[in-house]
């Protein structure tokens, strides 16, 4: 394994992360907070170890899936850590397994919180947990590959190794492009709803929070209601643009270089907004009559399953007291989760279509065996290799949830509580039912659930894969191994120049 490109990688991401904590420092200097101390330490500690990473440059750039898999798990890791001292350091959340909890939460866009009053908390630390969202929802890699300079194709490993999906592809033929289109998509989107939530005369710093949670679909609120307590238009304007940053991003690059009917063949976008329709007014049927206006019913019901099939986890109603069916559809939404490509969470739309189209080709093969039907998408076959990963994630998803769920269940919660606690953060949701529901929060769970499920977060976000690799024994045996060879060359090397320099003194 190249190890100098992966430490190389981890100096740049510190050194993103330093930048990073430049808004929270100004955000203290505008409300003349005494928390923005702890930032600068932190961003100075951050530049520093970067800068003595990154400063020795790699012989070679290229790294394979693997390389590309390890250094995007400990990149995620390494921010989240980092991320997590200055809670520690202004006492805000003085715990190290809350403040880690709570920024792994925050970078995989998840939205679970421990804050038991979050209007408590400055807005320093406060605009900090909500910033995470939004840097984790593009991917601090992706944002990486668009700035420097590794060469070779071998780059899309880091591309593929965080974004989500069963594939990626390259929208243009460099890697670096690419990634520099996706970001501007998302800084413009961004934009846009800053602006019009400024419209709704929302306060700029409610602004700023709410969009960052919106576009990086994460879930963190600066009020103890979520979104409830924001106007109508202001929910509106939050459901909306929630459901937006769902959409595959290459649907927009699409519609942006005028090719409306590549944008319209895509049929994991087309199912996407099927659930969204369907589940919006099964939910606004089911609701109606207890709340007693079409328009609140219908904005309830909207807000609810944008926010959870993208896996955002904003919420402007109790949901936990609908009814058992309307709960269903949102449990179910959980999993199912939002576009490939996209900054949402879960199984993702293109997965759960490909799953129940290889599971009708089963069930034709039994009927007609000589039969030879191919999966499609968007009108072209689903190449096997597609069709093999997602069914071994989705064996790879059941045992990592029964797993987690077992360990949680240790915490003596009663079982609706525990399971959504799991599909909540393995999900990337932010709330779940019972406990954790949105009138709750994970305050109360061990640290040792708090470390799964931050596990399951990371996983979750990463596509699994990254997570589990980094666990495997056999990565470090191998780069082991292969140090200790390259030592015991080097002093072969010596011994036979000195034995030569003797010769030749002789």
């Amino acid at each position: 394994m190249n190890t100098a490109i992966v430490r190389y990688v981890l100096g740049y991401v510190l050194r993103i992360e330093s930048l990073l904590m430049t808004l929270p420092i100004v955000t203290a200097l505008i409300y003349q907070e005494s928390q923005g101390w702890a930032y600068v330490i932190v961003a100075l500690v951050c530049f520093f170890l970067g800068t003595l990473l990154s400063l020795k440059k790699p012989k070679s750039s290229l790294f394979y899936l693997k390389e590309g898999c390890v250094t995007t798990a400990l990149s995620w890791i390494v921010m989240s850590v980092f991320g997590c001292f200055p809670f520690m350091i202004t006492k805000e959340i003085p715990s190290f397994f809350d403040a880690f909890f709570e920024t792994v939460s925050g970078f995989t866009t998840t939205g679970s919180s421990i804050l038991t009053d979050v209007e408590a908390v400055s807005h320093t630390s406060l605009i900090w947990r909500s910033f995470t969202h939004w840097t984790g929802g593009m991917g601090v890699l992706v944002f990486l590959l668009a700035i420097i300079p590794l060469t070779g194709g071998s780059n899309i490993n880091l591309m593929k190794a965080e974004s989500p999906g069963p594939s990626v592809g390259k929208l243009v033929p460099r890697i670096k492009s690419s990634a520099q289109i996706l970001y501007l998509i998302y800084i413009g989107m961004t934009l846009l709803q800053i602006a019009l939530l400024l419209c709704t005369k929302m306060p700029v710093f409610d602004t700023l929070c709410m969009t960052f949670g919106s576009a990086g679909t994460g879930g963190f609120g600066v009020r103890n209601d979520s979104a409830a307590s924001y106007t109508i238009a202001q929910q509106w304007i939050i459901g909306v643009f929630c459901m937006l940053f769902g959409v595959n991003f290459n649907f927009y690059y699409f519609l942006l270089h005028k090719q409306p009917k590549k944008s319209l063949a895509m049929e994991e976008v087309r199912w996407y907004f099927i659930i969204i329709l369907f589940s919006t007014l099964t939910i606004f049927s089911r609701i109606l009559s207890h709340v007693g206006n079409i328009e609140r019913a219908l904005r309830q019901a909207f807000f609810q399953v944008a926010s959870i099939i993208t896996t955002t986890g904003f919420s402007s109603v109790n949901f936990n007291k609908w009814d058992s069916v309307s709960k269903m559809i949102l449990v179910t939404l959980m999993f199912i989760g939002a576009c490939a490509g996209s900054t949402g969470g879960g199984l993702k739309v293109s997965r759960v279509v490909i799953l129940f189209k290889t599971f009708i080709k089963e069930i034709v093969s039994y009927i007609h065996p000589k039969s030879v039907k191919k999966i499609k998408m968007d009108g072209e076959t689903v190449e096997h290799d597609v069709i093999r990963s997602t069914n071994v994630y989705f064996v790879t998803y059941f045992m990592i949830f029964v797993i987690s769920l077992f360990i949680i269940c240790f915490d003596g919660k009663d079982l609706i509580t525990s399971f959504t606690a799991v599909a909540a953060t393995f999900n990337n949701i932010g709330p779940g039912l019972g406990v954790v529901g949105p009138a709750g929060n994970f305050h109360s769970m061990s640290n040792l659930s708090k470390l799964v499920l931050s596990f399951d977060m990371l996983a979750g976000r990463l596509e699994l894969f990254p997570m589990l690799i980094l666990f495997t024994p056999e990565i470090w045996t191998e780069t082991f191994i292969a140090k200790k060879k390259h030592r015991e060359h080097r002093l072969q090397m010596a011994k036979k120049a000195m034995a030569n320099c003797r010769q030749a003194h002789s």
